[in-house]
């Protein structure tokens, strides 16, 4: 296809052309008709008697209605010369896993064991799934979720690796509580395609009749995945030690197919048996592509857009003028009108008053732009004072008789060297406002600044006090050189340009810590982030306990 040629995405609209061609025709045929006198009069009195002025009529009227026709029929065509991005359909068959956390799940019948296999086969369920959402609830003697519905793998991954069964704060096998904690995830009104996995090896009685329950006329889409064998193994203790059964002898947790199966089957849903492959998820229908879970399918074309909308304004423009007789003499007027000049933010006041234009120079870090179109003192002292014009942000704050103008004046006067008027900036915003913490943590910092300044004058006024005497004793040359090295430095700590670049740091950024009090306060706050645990399996134990309690209050209210 050439490259000026549009792809059409709507081709069926262009038949519409057929009806416009025979419209034409037939009022293109009727201009030359004069009604029914030329069947009544002989044809050598029709040129005298009839009048000839519609033959005479220029095509040009039904050229324009030819023309707004056929841009009409290719508008609605859906006309496309640009390839956009490809668009994303994400899938929108919401999964809930709900896994069995007891500790059968630490038999050794699938090795590694049950549990290191199911985390395995949940990692490539994600994978797979990554453009969809998925949920992961655990569940023992009470259900606890794990992950909410959500894309994000790296954080459902780091979540499956820390599951134990020592982590569940209530022992025992609710089946029946984990799926309703699925639903409640799923919401009210699940979508049709949203489906739920139970990973377990057995359902007792108890169980079966609360999920049948739960399920009946709402959510059918039911897999279960079994974990072991039907000879099942030993159950291994965290610990090292073999868990024993109500007899006293050793469990053995096996996996109980028949039962799961037959009870999959009741309720419409499949079983599979946990494999090493991705056959038992492929055959759950867990694996299916996007396209295939999705019905609707109406989508068109991917990637062109739609842009049949640019012949819409010429198509406006013939069917406005052909309202009016004589539109054409309009023509010459038209070319006549010339815009106005442009003039700096003429158009810009169209649609964005002063202070928004002046707030978005000072997010594009155009502070000095922003300055000359704020109109509020304190916003124009703000981007003032951004610019690095002080002495300006100054002036512009002094308007403001407020405890927070005195705050930025006096930040302002200290930038721009003039200390002394900072500290009376900063007392007369501590009257308005006492509890104004940052001026006086700032006029604190500047006084102690004034007095480091006056140290290191009075020190450099005594190097070179011995300086001279020195030279006057006769000392070495290189004494004197180095005495007016080091006062030229002390001089140069000194100067207001110096102070007024070191003094940035502190307005800057106030929460620099030199306050032994601080120090100490930060020293304890590290040492309790220290304490907090980061064991992802101690943050899920924690988290569990918590809520079971709630629960149980719950309850007893």
């Amino acid at each position: 296809m050439s490259d000026w040629l549009p792809l059409f995405l709507r081709p069926a609209w262009l038949l519409a052309l057929l009806p416009v061609a025979l419209a034409l025709w037939a009022l293109r045929r009727r201009r030359h008709r004069h009604g029914n006198w030329q069947a009544l009069l002989p044809p050598a009195l029709q040129p005298w008697l009839l009048s000839d002025s519609n033959r005479q009529r220029s095509p040009l009227g039904l050229g324009l209605l030819g023309a707004a026709g056929v841009l009409a029929c290719l508008a609605l065509a859906g006309p496309s010369w640009q390839e956009g991005e490809q668009q994303n359909f994400r899938r929108d068959d919401a999964l809930v896993v709900v896994l069995a956390l007891t500790p059968d799940l630490l038999a050794t019948d699938v090795p590694p064991t049950r549990l290191l296999a199911v985390q395995r086969k949940l990692q490539d369920l994600l994978q797979a799934r990554q453009d969809g959402e998925t949920a992961v609830v655990v569940y023992a003697g009470s259900a606890h979720t794990l992950v909410p519905l959500t894309d994000d793998l790296p954080t459902i991954d780091n979540l499956l690796t820390a599951l134990r069964p020592s982590i569940m704060p209530v022992p025992g096998q609710r089946a029946d509580l984990g799926i309703a904690q699925a639903l409640e995830l799923l919401g009210p009104a699940p979508n049709a395609s949203a489906r739920l996995l139970l990973i377990a090896s057995e359902l007792d009685s108890r169980e079966r009749q609360g999920i049948e329950r739960l399920l009946q006329g709402r959510l059918r889409q039911l897999a279960i995945l079994g974990p072991g064998t039907p000879q099942g193994a030993p159950v291994a203790a965290e610990t090292g030690n073999y868990l024993s059964d109500a007899a006293g002898g050793i469990r053995i947790a096996r996996l109980d197919e028949g039962q799961l199966q037959g009870f999959a089957r009741e309720l419409g849903g499949r079983y599979q048996r946990l494999q090493r492959d991705d056959q038992d998820l492929r055959r759950l229908g867990l694996l299916d592509r996007p396209d295939e879970v999705r019905l609707s399918a109406d989508q068109g074309p991917s990637g062109w857009r739609d842009q049949g909308y640019l012949l819409l304004l010429p198509l406006l423009v013939l069917v406005a003028c052909g309202a009016r007789r004589g539109w054409l003499l309009c023509l010459p007027f038209c070319l006549l009108l010339t815009p106005p000049p442009a003039q700096a933010g003429g158009w810009d006041d169209l649609w964005q008053r002063r202070d928004q234009q002046a707030m978005q120079l000072l997010g594009d870090d155009q502070a000095a732009a922003a300055a000359e179109r704020f109109t509020d003192d304190r916003w124009r002292g703000v981007a003032l004072y951004r610019s690095g014009d002080y002495a300006g942000a100054a002036a512009a704050f002094a308007r403001d008789p407020s405890a927070d103008g005195h705050y930025n004046r006096g930040n302002a006067l200290a930038m721009a060297g003039r200390y002394d008027d900072a500290l009376k900036a900063y007392a007369a915003a501590l009257v308005l406002r006492p509890d104004l913490t940052a001026a006086l943590r700032n006029r604190n910092r500047l006084e102690r600044l004034l007095a480091q300044r006056a140290a290191a004058q009075a020190e450099a006024a005594a190097r070179r006090q011995r300086a001279q005497a020195a030279a006057a004793t006769n000392a070495t040359a290189d004494e004197p050189s180095n005495a007016s090295s080091s006062s030229a430095d002390t001089s140069a700590a000194a100067s207001p340009q110096f102070q007024a670049q070191a003094g940035a740091d502190w307005l800057v950024s106030p929460s620099a810590i030199d306050d032994p009090q601080q120090e100490e306060q930060r020293q304890a706050a590290e040492q309790w982030l220290r304490e907090i645990p980061d064991n992802p399996a101690d943050l899920l134990r924690r988290k569990f306990w918590y809520q079971q309690q709630q629960r149980e209050e719950t309850a007893l209210q």
